[in-house]
C-alpha cells in the first residue's frame, strides 16, 4: 500500500477536507499564509508518538510568532486499532492541548502520497511547498536523552533563509497501519 516516499525538493501533495479534531475542515491550502508548513504522521495509540506530543506542541509555540505551521494527520487504519479513531482523536487533542490542526486521513490517499513510513514522520516545506526537510523531530524517545534537535535546527535554517543543513533524518516510531485491501 505504502508508495515512494517523497523526495527532497519535491512539492508537497496537495490535500483537501480533511477533518481536523477541532471539527473543522482543511486543505493544505488553509496554510498558504505560513511561510514553513511542518506535516507529522501521528496517531493517538503509538508509545513514539505519545513521547513527542509534548515536544510538538513546544515547537508550534515556539516557531508559531515566526510563521511556522505544524499539521498532525493521522492516517491509521481505525478498524484495526480503534484507538486512532476521530472520536479517540478529538479526545486525544484536548488532553494534551494540541496547538496545531490534527487531521484525519480516513482513506490514506495523503500518507500514501507523502510516503510516510512511520509515526512520527515529519516533512517540513518551504513557502513555495518544496520539501526542504523530512526525518525525525530529534533523535531520542526520551527528552533527556536528546542531542541532535533535528527538526528545530531544520527549522532555523528554512526560517533564516538558508538551505537546511542536515535536511534527511531517519524517522523511527511505529509503522503506519494500513486497512486491509
Amino acid at each position: 500500500m505504502m508508495s515512494k516516499m517523497l523526495d527532497l525538493g519535491e512539492k508537497a501533495p496537495s490535500f483537501t477536507n480533511l477533518l481536523g479534531a477541532d471539527g473543522a475542515r482543511y486543505s493544505i491550502a488553509s496554510f498558504n499564509d505560513k511561510p514553513v508548513l511542518v506535516v507529522v504522521f501521528s496517531c493517538n495509540h503509538c508509545p513514539y508518538v505519545k513521547a513527542y506530543e509534548d515536544r510538538m506542541v513546544s515547537i508550534q509555540r515556539d516557531y508559531a510568532s515566526r510563521g511556522l505551521q505544524l499539521v498532525a494527520i493521522n492516517s491509521n487504519d481505525d478498524k484495526t486499532y480503534p484507538e486512532d479513531s476521530y472520536p479517540q482523536m478529538v479526545k486525544r487533542a484536548k488532553e494534551k492541548g494540541f496547538n496545531f490542526p490534527y487531521l484525519r486521513d480516513e482513506d490514506q490517499i495523503v500518507v500514501g502520497e507523502y510516503g510516510a513510513v512511520c509515526t512520527p514522520h515529519v516533512f517540513a516545506f518551504d513557502k513555495a511547498r518544496f520539501l526542504r526537510y523530512r526525518g525525525r523531530i530529534d533523535d531520542s524517545r526520551d527528552p533527556s536523552w536528546v542531542s541532535s534537535h533535528d527538526l528545530r535546527n531544520a527549522l532555523d535554517d528554512l526560517l533564516a533563509g538558508r538551505e537546511v543543513r542536515v535536511p534527511d533524518t531517519r524517522p523511527f516510531g511505529c509503522s503506519i497501519k494500513w486497512a486491509a485491501d
